[in-house]
């Protein structure tokens, strides 16, 4: 446990260290951008690789898949109906923030160093069915309530989905797992050095990107956003760990994955829909303290 611990401490320490940089005008927050970049585009594609290219994919893991992506749906569309009463682009707004989880950022770097490449199999599956919430059932929950006009895009959806590098890789990788092939050694071992710096480059990111200015005038819907997401996430977290016949790594995957923070893809999609993009990243920065918190909490409990 005390291991355990200090891997805590040290994803801490390296996240405060993007905090301090950045309040000292090392780096500004829209370098941020770039950074993110390279982690979606490379490190995190790069840690896929290697993950998948070597592991036998038991029967369990493709069940992550069918739960990250129901999972999604359910508290999607439990928010809207929540969110019901709401102004059409508050519903929206919260709306698109509520299904999605922060699996390639915030859980990668975390996972990776309490569970290492176990860890890693098992969120990546669960990131699989994710990440079509993020870049589909998002984006459509966003996209509709954006204007009165506007009208569900099923192609844009499609494009949006089929230009993620991340999930991209991850249906390569898994295919040609389950035919029984092998990626080039140099690939894998040119993947495997590159993946080194997804960690300490994502916790940096977390950091670069706290904001903690608040408007009081949020305050409200923040605290209804955040009851919903972690109250729902946390009851069937739960539930899941005590009810599911499976290996106990596949119990914290589904434990610990329903409380993560919302997805940094709401972001750009706040810009792209023209919402509250003040509201849309001081509730995302409180999402990643909250589920650090949680998430230390619940490991200390359960894994312990």
């Amino acid at each position: 446990m005390d291991s355990f611990n200090m891997q805590f401490l040290y994803c801490i320490l390296i996240i405060s260290l993007g905090y301090i940089l950045k309040r000292g005008n090392i780096i500004k927050e829209k370098d941020g951008e770039g950074l993110s970049r390279i982690i979606f585009n490379l490190t995190l594609p790069s840690i896929i690789i290697v993950t998948f290219s070597d592991i036998t994919l038991e029967s369990s893991l493709f069940l992550l898949i069918f739960i990250g992506f129901l999972y999604g749906v359910l508290i999607g569309f439990f928010g809207l109906f929540v969110f019901r009463k709401k102004q059409r682009n508050v519903k929206g707004m919260l709306g698109m923030m509520v299904p999605g989880l922060n699996i390639g950022l915030f859980a990668y770097p975390l996972v990776e160093a309490i569970f290492g490449k176990e860890g890693i199999t098992y969120f990546g599956m669960l990131d699989v069915g994710n990440a079509f919430i993020v870049f589909g059932l998002s984006y459509l929950i966003g996209s509709f309530y954006s204007k009165e006009e506007v009208k569900l895009d099923f192609k844009t959806v499609v494009t949006k989905m089929s230009k993620s590098i991340p999930l991209m890789t991850y249906i390569i990788v898994v295919i040609i797992n389950l035919i029984g092939l092998s990626l080039p050694s140099v690939i894998v071992d040119v993947a495997d050095i590159i993946s080194g710096a997804n960690m300490p480059l994502s916790l940096l990111l977390l950091g670069i990107y706290l904001n903690f200015s608040f408007d009081k005038s949020y305050v409200k819907l923040m605290l209804q956003y955040l009851g919903l997401r972690y109250g729902v996430g946390l009851l069937l977290g739960v539930l899941c760990f005590f009810v599911f016949p499976f290996d106990e790594m596949f119990k914290y995957t589904v434990l610990l994955g329903f409380l993560l923070p919302t997805s940094m893809s709401v972001l750009p999609y706040s810009v792209e829909f023209e919402y509250n993009q003040k509201f849309v990243g001081t509730l995302s920065n409180l999402t990643i303290i909250i589920s650090f918190i949680l998430l230390w909490l619940l490991a200390n409990l359960f894994i312990g």
